[in-house]
């Protein structure tokens, strides 16, 4: 199979998978085994995650504008960009001490997927049977204190199966969000967050990019652009119905897939 097909192909399973709590990463890292495309440190996938973040402020870039606009003169515009910097701090500290560590070491334990697999799955069912009542339904009014503390959940995603964007919204199902509210927040805390990482991953890999390999991470990025464009909205309404249990029950059974396949020598 062409590079450029395989670089396509796992563009098109980022977008699809970056917005659902289910691990974009893990995804990307088994995927890539299975095609057979050589990512050393994870490059290709932390990278094209920017094509999905660019889809998601694409969706919402109304909403962005008007915060931009408001900075000057609306307290609630300066609210809302100082809760996304303070949620997104935790993250950014926790990457710019570990990922090396992280994409050198944990990217290559497909047991280590799957256990964080099965965990969130058990996590997540539990926060959809237990939760505590919403009393919070509009991201724009989600106080300081509990901003910080969902956005903290992002450091864990940091660990390949865990789910940057399953943590936040399990995190603030926990503290009385509403699921599609949660759900609306980590969206917006993406756009720091995955940005950094890009900025990040370019600067320390700026030397290696050749022609060849810059190509294959612009046909991912395109991909992942378009497919996450066309997957959150539906992602958004399907919570509203029917909740996170699917994909919950989704991790566990991947999960427990992947510890079938690590015990026989599979991967």
């Amino acid at each position: 199979m062409p590079t450029l097909l395989k670089a396509a192909l796992l563009g098109i399973l980022q977008g699809l998978v970056e917005f659902l709590p289910v691990s974009s990463t893990a995804h990307l890292l088994i995927g890539s085994r299975l095609l057979g495309y050589d990512d050393p440190g994870g490059v290709f996938t932390v990278m094209i995650q920017l094509g999905s973040i660019f889809a998601v402020m694409w969706l919402y870039r109304e909403k962005l504008i008007a915060v931009l606009a408001g900075l000057p003169s609306r307290p609630e515009a300066r609210h809302f960009a100082l809760m996304i910097g303070l949620a997104t701090v935790p993250a950014l500290v926790a990457g710019g001490l570990l990922s090396k560590f992280v994409r050198g070491v944990l990217y290559e334990s497909f047991g280590v997927i799957a256990i964080a697999f099965i965990a969130g799955g058990i996590v997540m069912l539990l926060v959809e049977r237990f939760r505590p009542k919403p009393d919070l339904f509009d991201v724009d009014s989600l106080p300081f204190g509990r901003a910080l503390a969902i956005g903290s959940f992002q450091a864990l995603a940091l660990v390949p199966g865990v789910s940057r964007s399953g943590g936040t919204i399990v995190a603030a199902m926990a503290m009385r969000v509403d699921r599609a509210a949660a759900a609306e927040f980590t969206f917006f805390l993406a756009m720091p967050t995955m940005a950094a990482a890009f900025g990040k991953n370019l600067l320390e890999v700026r030397h290696d990019l050749g022609s060849a390999r810059g190509l294959e991470i612009a046909v991912g990025f395109v991909m992942a652009f378009i497919a996450s464009a066309l997957v959150v909205r539906p992602f958004l309404n399907f919570v509203k119905r029917s909740g996170f249990a699917p994909f919950a029950w989704y991790r566990i059974l991947f999960g427990i897939a992947l510890l079938a396949a690590v015990a026989a020598g599979w991967t």
